[in-house]
């Protein structure tokens, strides 16, 4: 193990300046252009979680490929994150957490750019497979740095930021995507990163030269990486293919199932006994980190969920288009972006269980309010409660990284977050695939209790058939069934946000579970509290 006193000598810190102690004492030349930065790149890589999904139509069609393999475009990024993910804690313990984000940054750009110049399917995929590998790693490295960057008494600051890029990002990829493949061509949705990544990289670079870093050399954990990859990429796939394949109908489905259960059942037992883990599953025996990731956990599943049923349910019931289907959900990024600055600079003031508490209280009121949605509910209204949802939004994210983030010391943050946001992020493709599940059934239960008392011998359904129709018959039926499918898909839709309401008033529980202080520790102790 490297020790701090190698400071200078690993990291040439300038004449003058005193070597510090630990990572957290060290500030660099201009914070503000480091946190710059490190918002540029977390921004750059959650935005590329999103930017290609309305692409795919076009890159498919460019590129000869069908839909079902486009979607790969978008699963093998995901596969690939959510696999790197959980090596971060690892990675920054060998290379040090400065190397770790310039590095990432760097093999995002190339990645970035061999996406952009991908002649075929296959290559596309292969190279947003490699993307979302690099990926990994950078936000909850942006995390640990901006961390230690802010004294104790700030930090609640750039957590904040950070909230706001999580929130902010998503919902600006597939706008920002849709009118860069309209008005140039999709290939940009990818160079952008390029000049954007070497910015962030070179600028953290060397605003963070000098930093010292708490350095090990710890053994490479092959059970547990061969494990975490094929359980990982198992269950992956299979939420994915789960609603093309029928599910547990479906062999390849219940072959993944086993797989992805074995190999994770393996994984946990192995990480939990061995001496050197590549993932430390043992930060969940601290209290405020296991309470808050499942909280964090539970609300960014609902969270999700909402994200992406509300944009479907506008295009499919309602017939607007994508980029109009954008607009009318992008009012929830609004308050989020005004609030932040505030949150930030006051939220400690408060306890920051109640602040959440608030959140999920605000989020779970407009869920219940879509749960009243009908089919004749205009723009206005839909923009209206997607901005109101921005207060929940706004006073979620920071308050929850902030309690998980609490307890752990200085040199474990950079693993608890990538640790926390793997298991977010899973929880967000569990939520994507269970609720366009649920969404699919629940509509086709309505369907069947709609029609169940319409006949063709009926003479009043014949009569409301011909007159839909303008005499014809068979267009009338066909007027009647979309009618009908329609009505099915609300009752569903409305179904689904009655249950997500309750879901966020539930995991108000798991927030009080934690105790403060929430302050960020400074050293081995706590610094501050309430």
């Amino acid at each position: 193990m490297s020790t701090i006193a190698q400071e200078e000598e690993n990291f040439g810190l300038p004449p003058g300046r005193e070597a510090v102690a630990k990572p957290e004492d060290f500030r660099p030349p201009n914070v503000a252009l480091t946190t710059l930065g490190l918002a540029l790149a977390s921004f750059m890589q959650v935005l590329d979680t999103t930017i290609a999904n309305v692409s795919l139509p076009t890159i498919s069609g460019n590129l000869g490929g069908s839909a079902n393999q486009a979607t790969w475009v978008i699963t093998s990024f995901a596969v690939s994150t959510a696999i790197a993910l959980p090596l971060t804690g690892w990675l920054a313990r060998r290379f040090g957490e400065r190397k770790l984000f310039v590095w990432s940054t760097m093999a995002f750009v190339i990645a970035s750019f061999l996406c952009g110049i991908a002649n075929s399917m296959g290559l596309l995929v292969l190279a947003r497979a490699l993307q979302g590998f690099v990926a990994g790693p950078m936000y909850p490295i942006t995390q640990a740095l901006l961390l230690s960057i802010y004294p104790p008494a700030r930090r609640g600051q750039a957590i904040a930021l950070l909230a706001m890029v999580t929130v902010v990002a998503p919902i600006a990829g597939p706008i920002l995507g849709g009118w860069i493949t309209d008005n140039y061509s999709w290939e940009w949705i990818f160079f952008v990163n390029v000049p954007i990544g070497i910015f962030a990289s070179t600028v953290v670079g060397r605003q963070l030269k000098g930093r010292p870093e708490r350095l090990e050399k710890p053994k490479m954990d092959y059970v547990g990486l061969a494990t975490l990859v094929l359980g990982v990429g198992a269950l992956q796939i299979l939420l994915d293919l789960g609603n093309d394949e029928d599910w547990f109908h479906s062999t390849t489905i219940v072959v993944l199932a086993i797989v992805s259960a074995i190999a994770l059942a393996v994984f946990v037992i192995w990480e939990l006994t061995d001496k050197d883990p590549i993932v430390n599953l043992r930060l969940f025996r601290h209290r405020n980190f296991a309470a808050g990731t499942i909280a964090m956990v539970l609300a960014y599943s609902a969270f999700f969920s909402v994200g992406i049923l509300v944009p479907l349910w506008l295009q499919r019931n309602l017939g607007y288009t994508a980029i109009w289907a954008g607009f009318a959900t992008a009012p929830i990024g609004i308050l989020p972006v005004l609030l932040t600055p505030f949150v930030g600079k006051y939220a400690n003031r408060f306890d920051l269980r109640m602040l959440a508490s608030v959140a999920f209280v605000a989020m779970s009121l407009t869920s219940f309010t879509r749960s009243y949605f009908n089919l004749d509910v205009d723009f206005a209204h839909v923009a209206w409660v997607q901005l109101f949802q921005g207060i929940g939004v706004a006073l979620f994210f920071m308050p929850v990284l902030q309690i998980l983030l609490s307890d752990l010391e200085p040199h474990e943050i950079a693993a608890g977050s990538g640790l926390a946001t793997f298991v977010r992020t899973l929880g967000g493709s569990f939520a994507a695939s269970l609720t366009t599940y649920a969404w699919t059934e629940r509509g086709a239960v309505h369907h069947a209790h709609l029609t169940e008392r319409i006949s063709a011998y009926d003479p009043n359904t014949l009569q409301a058939v011909a007159q839909y129709g303008g005499g014809d018959l068979q267009r009338g039926a066909a007027v009647l069934e979309r009618m009908i499918s329609n009505q099915a898909a609300q009752l569903g839709f409305n179904e689904i946000f009655h249950l997500l309401g309750i879901l966020f008033l539930c995991v108000i529980a798991f927030v009080w579970i934690a105790k403060p202080p929430f302050a960020a520790k400074a050293g081995g102790a706590a610094a501050g509290g309430h």
